[in-house]
C-alpha cells in the first residue's frame, strides 16, 4: 500500500496505521467514478485494501469541494465512451465498468466509513450508500439525480439505498431527484452525523481508529452478520451466529480481549 504522502493520479490510496484512506483526485470531473482513468484505480485500490489483512477499517472521500458527481456529463450528454452505441453495447459497458465498484465493495469484510465532503451525485451517492457508515460535512449534499436525466441506477445504487433509507425515503430520493443537505440527510437517518467541513476528516478518522482498535476478526464478523440482517430468516440467522459465536470463543483473540477486560 502506498506511502501516507504518496499520490496515485485519480485516486490516493494512504495509509494511518490500521486504517486505510481511499481519496478520488480528479478535480476535472469532480471526481466522476465512470471515467476509466478513475473506475479502474478504484477497484484496484479497493482489491489491495480487501487482500491487505493488516487494514481494519477504510475512509472513503473525495479531494477537493466534491465527493463524487458521479457519472462524466459531458460523456452522457454526448454518448461517449460507455454511455455510447446500441443498447447491448451500453448494457456491456455498465457490467464491465461501473458495476465492478459495487461488487468490489461487497468482498470488503472491514468496515467502510464514507467521509462525505461536498456533493455526492447520481453513482457518487450510489457510492455513499455503498459503505457502511456516513458522516458528513457541512456542505454535503446528496441526491439519486438519475430521474432528472431520463436515467435510473445502473450501478446498483437502488439496492443499496433501499436497504440504508427504507421505501419510503429511498422512493423520494430516486423518484424526485432532489438533492438533500447534510442535516436533511442527519434526520432520516442517512448519515450518523453531520460535522463542520473541517472537522470531516478528524471525525472520520477518529471513528474509523476508534472500530480499527477493536479485535478484527470480530468486526469482520460483525459485518458479515450485519449484511446477511434482512436478507435471511431468523433461523437462519440464528445458525450463523452461533457458528461463527463458536470460531469467538474457541479464538485466541477473544480469550486475549476478555483476559485484556478484566485485569
Amino acid at each position: 500500500m502506498s506511502d501516507p504522502n504518496e499520490s496515485a493520479g485519480t485516486v490516493r490510496l494512504e495509509r494511518r496505521g490500521a486504517v486505510a484512506v481511499l481519496i478520488l483526485d480528479a478535480p476535472k470531473t469532480r471526481n466522476a467514478v465512470t471515467d476509466p482513468p478513475v473506475l479502474n484505480p478504484l477497484v484496484a485500490a479497493l482489491e489491495e485494501i480487501g487482500a491487505d489483512r493488516s487494514v481494519r477499517a477504510l475512509v472513503v472521500t473525495g479531494a477537493g469541494k466534491a465527493f463524487s458527481a458521479g457519472g462524466n456529463i459531458h460523456d452522457i450528454r454526448n454518448r461517449r465512451g460507455m454511455f455510447g452505441g446500441p443498447a447491448d453495447q451500453v448494457r456491456n459497458a455498465y457490467r464491465e465498468g461501473v458495476q465492478r465498484i459495487p461488487h468490489a465493495m461487497a468482498k470488503l469484510e472491514i468496515p467502510v466509513i464514507a467521509a462525505i465532503n461536498g456533493p455526492a451525485y447520481g453513482a457518487g451517492c450510489d457510492l455513499v450508500f455503498m459503505c457502511d457508515l456516513r458522516i458528513a460535512g457541512a456542505s454535503a449534499r446528496i441526491s439519486s439525480n438519475f430521474v432528472k436525466l431520463g436515467l435510473i441506477s445502473g450501478d446498483g445504487g437502488l439496492w443499496f439505498l433501499s436497504r440504508v433509507a427504507g421505501p419510503a425515503v429511498a422512493a423520494e430520493m430516486a423518484f424526485t431527484g432532489r438533492a438533500i443537505t447534510a442535516e436533511q440527510a442527519a434526520a432520516w437517518g442517512l448519515v450518523s452525523r453531520v460535522v463542520p467541513d473541517e472537522d470531516l476528516m478528524p471525525a472520520a478518522l477518529e471513528l474509523a481508529q476508534e472500530i480499527a482498535a477493536n479485535p478484527p476478526e470480530a468486526v469482520r464478523m460483525t459485518k458479515r452478520m450485519l449484511q446477511q440482517a434482512g436478507r435471511v430468516d431468523l433461523s437462519t440467522m440464528l445458525d450463523m451466529a452461533a457458528a461463527l459465536q463458536g470460531i469467538c470463543h474457541a479464538g485466541e483473540e477473544s480469550r486475549l480481549a476478555i483476559a485484556a477486560a478484566g485485569s
